[in-house]
């Protein structure tokens, strides 16, 4: 009589299974790049000056009620469609829709650097920041109220960043990560600090900030 397989094994058998054939899928097409996102906004012209601000866009294309922006060879990063018939969502926090847009710096430094400006220029302070444990991320928010993630690779290596994610027992147990006080990260590298060291202590909690971070939705758990 042939042995019939445990309830665990039948599961990972399953999983294995289902992996295969996820594998199998994504070599049967081509996978296309994500390009850009559109934004509605009863505010075109302060959108369009913020997002020139903060991420260096500028319009390619501008016309009453359209805007096409890129920083980039992109033709455009973001779309901006205007009306002032757009009302504003005061219960963002809770309802189904899109949190942020994320851009990313090359290094570290380049984000300690942006966040610097970002301050002394226009001061903009991000609503959230945190070191996840993949990416150390600065949130802000754009005059609609989006949120707009300004971030850099921990690792400076997207296949490190991917497999520590996929592996870490920390990112399993705590998927959020660690919140930092950019200015003290910011103080500490002007004292010598390297970036390897830095992130260390950012991730292990010694960069605290002073008061509670909005992260503008609200978590589970």
């Amino acid at each position: 009589m042939k042995k019939r397989k445990k309830p665990a094994k039948r599961a990972a058998a399953r999983k294995t299974s289902s992996r295969r054939k996820t594998a199998k899928a994504k070599a049967g097409f081509k996978r296309p790049t994500f390009h850009h996102a559109l934004l509605k906004t009863p505010r075109m012209d302060e959108m369009i000056r913020w997002y020139a601000d903060v991420v260096g866009t500028s319009p390619n294309f501008y016309a009453p009620g359209i805007a096409f922006l890129s920083n980039d060879d992109a033709n455009h990063r973001i779309s901006l469609a205007g009306s002032p018939n757009f009302r504003d969502n005061p219960e963002f926090r809770t309802t189904a829709g899109m949190h942020h847009l994320a851009f990313e710096y090359d290094s570290v430094d380049d984000l300690l650097d942006a966040w610097q400006r970002l301050r002394d220029e226009f001061g903009y302070e991000p609503h959230v920041a945190v070191h996840h444990g993949m990416t150390l991320s600065f949130y802000y928010v754009d005059p609609d109220g989006n949120s707009v993630e300004l971030q850099a690779d921990a690792f400076g290596n997207w296949k490190k960043s991917t497999k520590w994610m996929r592996e870490s027992a920390e990112f399993k147990a705590d998927p959020i990560g660690k919140f930092v006080a950019p200015a003290k990260m910011v103080e500490a590298r002007a004292k010598g600090v390297k970036t390897r060291e830095l992130l260390k202590r950012a991730y292990a909690g010694q960069y605290v900030p002073n008061a509670p971070y909005d992260y503008r939705l609200e978590l589970p758990g």
